[in-house]
């Protein structure tokens, strides 16, 4: 648990420094210094996946479970809100740990949006996509969310904790600065898509979380994944 602390300790610290410079230095464009910041961010999981890479097995799955959530994300393109990407990458996070659950939102994020745009938006996604899946594989360490009711919570959490990242970047990006009242009042403006997406992440993992638990276990099973 160690490592995945720091981890978690290193996004609040930067994000924090990314507001507080934001706020001494009222810079009027935030655009750069935010997605510079939500970029780094990455580096750490990105590296952490790199050295943990236990075999080439998990790395093809993560590609492969990246893509159903492109796939999944251009199907339902006409639906704002209403996407299986977090469903596939929490799914992912719990039967293949924290870094690939982190692998798989972040490349999702990143692939898709060769057709959505690339943007300063990118690394937040990235950033948003990847944290929920990464948290999805430290909880479930011990098989927690591998049971439906804690499941289907975390997934509205899931939902929850994406827009609240996402929406440091509306704020940062909109506005040329951060305040406490700024982002408040876009987390209060936001909260019909926040709602959408909590429902968006239950409704999808209902659907899909008994053949991918059949799936996954097979899988482990057949390739000596631990």
């Amino acid at each position: 648990m160690k490592k995945p602390l720091i981890l978690i300790l290193s996004i609040l610290s930067v994000i924090l420094a990314v507001i507080f410079a934001a706020a001494a230095l009222r810079l009027e464009n935030m655009s750069f210094l935010s997605a510079a910041a939500a970029a780094l961010l990455c580096i750490p999981f990105f590296l952490g996946y790199e050295k943990n890479g236990k075999n080439s097995r998990i790395t093809v799955i993560v590609a492969v479970m990246s893509a159903l959530a492109v796939v999944g994300r251009f199907i339902f393109a006409e639906a704002p809100g209403f996407k299986p990407v977090t469903a596939i990458v929490v799914i992912t996070g719990i039967y293949l740990g924290p870094q690939a659950g982190f692998m798989t939102g972040s490349l999702a994020a990143l692939i898709s949006n060769v057709y959505f745009g690339q943007g300063p938006w990118t690394p937040f996604e990235m950033l948003a996509w990847g944290f929920t899946g990464f948290v999805a594989g430290i909880i479930n360490k011990r098989g927690f969310l591998e049971k439906k009711i804690p499941l289907l919570i975390y997934g509205a959490l899931a939902g929850v904790m994406y827009s609240l990242i996402m929406d440091i970047y509306t704020v940062l990006i909109m506005t040329g600065g951060f305040s406490l009242i700024k982002y408040i009042t876009a987390v209060i403006s936001s909260a019909w898509f926040t709602g959408i997406y909590a429902i968006s992440n239950v409704t999808f993992l209902l659907l899909i979380m008994v053949p991918a638990d059949r799936i996954m276990k097979r899988i482990k099973k057949k390739y000596g994944i631990q």
